[in-house]
């Protein structure tokens, strides 16, 4: 093998390695070893085919004249990109238009080419495709110890691609799950206590002598406003860090406990009331997926948020049941309702969040027979 040319195969390899193992896009990376390809072989025209199951191929990456032309073109399994991409040995003929082995699947975009090799992308059980090169008609064939080079960088180039993808993967699938581990921490304990200690100072608020109540009162206020503020905006970190895609390759299904979700936040409820509010749960709850059970738990903190606020209540009764048909959750207390005065955003996010996941949500209220909301929720959006 001529020196200068393994060098350059050497070289052009290592490119592609460093390129594929990087956070290049794969694009990029294809488009590097069809330039080196040509390169190397002194060709007009460089070809990525990537094999599909049916065995067909289709151009993914081109360099020369006319490439682009080439992009998305499709070859049946017949061909010789189709056979040499299923493993079968390097092609090589003087004149890719006339050789009965590849003359019947040029495309016409293709007939001004003669000298042509098709190489497998890839080796063993991972091959990807075919790499494929072409001269000009008239040019000087393609040399043994061209084929080679070509050969032989074809597929250490494929098994790099295919061992990029891997580790890409794998890590893709690692971030997903630390920023599912990030969302559930902050939607679990950090809003929880946030949650708590904004009740707290609430509670303290309310209970202040009026004599010192309106200065501090108001700063009071202002800190249970930011808090609000910031739950909102962690619950919608929570949202975006749960729905950017990341494409991990096999996503694990997340389930949640929503009874014991309702058991913690009933305690709190509990504790900022004076008493315990009665809980009942019907069905099997242990096993509900993540995104389900976090409308569900919104939708009862929001309705126990506005009892221990607003309703001063003696009795709170909380249900939970789940059926084929979904979770039914109904919070009734015996208060004085929903006062007019209040601020009803959070209700009206619970209605939006039941409507966006195929659920519905209604609050009924007033000063003689205090106040009930229904959340119901599919399983299935």
């Amino acid at each position: 093998m001529e020196p200068n040319l393994a060098a350059r195969a050497l070289a052009a390899a290592t490119e592609i390695t460093a390129s594929a193992l990087s956070d290049v896009d794969p694009g990029t990376v294809l488009g590097t070893v069809v330039r080196h390809s040509a390169e190397l072989a002194d060709a007009d025209l460089g070809l990525v085919m990537v094999r599909s199951d049916d065995g067909s191929v289709t151009v993914e990456s081109a360099y020369g004249a006319d490439h682009r032309d080439l992009l998305g073109v499709v070859l049946p399994a017949e061909s010789a990109a189709g056979r040499v991409a299923a493993g079968g040995e390097t092609v090589v003929t003087d004149d890719v238009t006339s050789d009965p082995r590849t003359s019947r699947f040029v495309p016409d975009v293709l007939h001004s080419y003669g000298p042509f090799a098709a190489a497998s992308f890839g080796q063993g059980g991972r091959l990807l495709g075919a790499l494929t090169v072409y001269r000009e008609k008239g040019a000087e064939p393609f040399a043994p110890e061209t084929i080679e080079v070509l050969t032989a960088f074809a597929g250490q180039a494929g098994v790099v691609l295919a061992l990029a993808e891997g580790a890409n993967a794998r890590h893709r699938l690692t971030l997903y799950e630390e920023r599912e581990r990030i969302a559930r921490e902050l939607h679990d304990v950090i809003v929880q206590r946030l949650y708590a200690a904004g009740m707290q100072l609430d509670r303290v608020r309310r209970r202040m002598r009026w004599r010192f109540a309106q200065a501090d009162g108001a700063r009071l206020g202002e800190a249970i406003d930011q808090l609000d503020a910031t739950i909102e905006e962690i619950r919608g970190t929570v949202r975006e860090l749960r729905t950017t895609e990341i494409e991990p390759r096999e996503p694990v299904a997340k389930e949640t406990d929503l009874a014991e979700s309702a058991r913690g936040e009933v305690r709190i409820a509990g504790e900022l009331l004076g008493y315990p509010p009665t809980l009942e749960l019907s069905g099997e709850l242990a096993d509900i997926p993540a995104e389900r059970a976090d409308h569900v738990r919104a939708a009862l903190r929001e309705a126990l948020s506005n009892v221990v606020r607003h309703s001063g209540a003696s009795e709170v009764r909380v249900t939970l049941h789940r059926d084929d048909a979904g979770v039914r959750l109904r919070v009734r207390d015996n208060g004085c309702g929903v006062p007019r005065d209040v601020a009803k955003r959070g209700l009206r996010h619970l209605a939006e969040r039941a409507e966006g996941a195929g659920g519905t949500f209604s609050v009924n209220s007033s000063p003689s027979m205090g106040t009930l909301v229904a959340f119901d929720l599919p399983l299935r959006s």
